[in-house]
């Protein structure tokens, strides 16, 4: 399996920081003590969201061990009891006492990597104490060409081959629902009160390259995750020019991304 680059992934730390201060603003902190975020990466802006939030105690939950390794070099506040621990959300169950009671279940950009959220979502109400919130924001951007252009080479030779003959689904398109869906989950999940919205991030990039070192440090994960490491540049270099004959070579380059953000209040 192909681990995550955590350097990578922070090329576009500001623009990938600023759905996730979106979601925490919607959080009202005044009862926030107990908080886990599912989907902690590095962990640092989980260490700056408890302290925002006053928690007393923050858990973060990630699947990948070179992310997690990161969290070692944290400073971290003395007011808040925090740890890091390896984990999948899809399988983050309340069977365990110590995984019940939450103020506050937070996941930034983590849900789509999982299928059957209507279920996920169930157990992560479970995992609330009452008056606890559930904050959510997973990215909808599966029908931009910077995703669809990626499973049209993975279509093609030797990659396809390489890939056990089938493409990898991407999480963005098969596993995000409709914002209308996740308003029916929570409200069939009894919260009291809920707030669900499509945003569309209106980035600037210095230029339609960017777009390439963007995805390579998030979906197109799922095709090293598969394909053997001397293809992992070759697929990148296939998907880089198949991008910009769709896109466009241009400089600067707008990369509008869609994102749901919800948030929920248990009674």
């Amino acid at each position: 399996m192909s681990d995550w680059d955590p350097d990578q992934y922070r090329r576009f730390s500001a623009e990938r920081a600023q759905p996730f201060w979106d979601l925490v603003d919607l959080v009202d902190a005044t009862t926030v003590r107990r908080m886990v975020d599912l989907g902690c990466g590095d962990g640092a802006l989980s260490v700056e969201a408890a302290t925002r939030l006053g928690a007393d105690t923050l858990v973060g939950i990630d699947s990948s061990p070179a992310m997690l390794e990161r969290t070692a070099a944290l400073e971290l506040p003395t007011a808040t009891d925090v740890g890091f621990t390896h984990g999948d959300l899809a399988t983050w169950t309340t069977t365990n006492e110590a995984h019940r009671g939450w103020d506050l279940v937070l996941a930034n950009a983590s849900l789509q990597w999982v299928p059957d959220h209507e279920a996920v979502l169930r157990r992560w109400t479970d995992a609330l104490a009452p008056g606890g919130q559930l904050a959510v924001q997973v990215p909808a951007n599966g029908t931009h060409a910077s995703h669809v252009v990626a499973n049209e080479v993975g279509a093609t030779e030797p990659f396809l081959d390489a890939l056990g003959g089938q493409v990898p689904a991407d999480p963005s398109a098969y596993n995000v629902l409709a914002p209308e869906e996740y308003a029916r989950i929570l409200f069939e999940l009894g919260y009291e009160t809920q707030q669900v919205t499509l945003r569309v991030y209106p980035h600037v990039l210095d230029s339609s390259s960017d777009v390439v070192e963007w995805v390579r440090g998030t979906n197109l994960n799922r095709f090293f995750e598969r394909l053997p490491a001397d293809l992992h540049e070759p697929f990148v270099e296939a998907y880089r020019a198949a991008l910009l004959r769709r896109i466009g070579d241009v400089a600067p380059y707008f990369y509008p991304f869609k994102r749901i953000l919800f948030h929920a209040r248990r009674p």
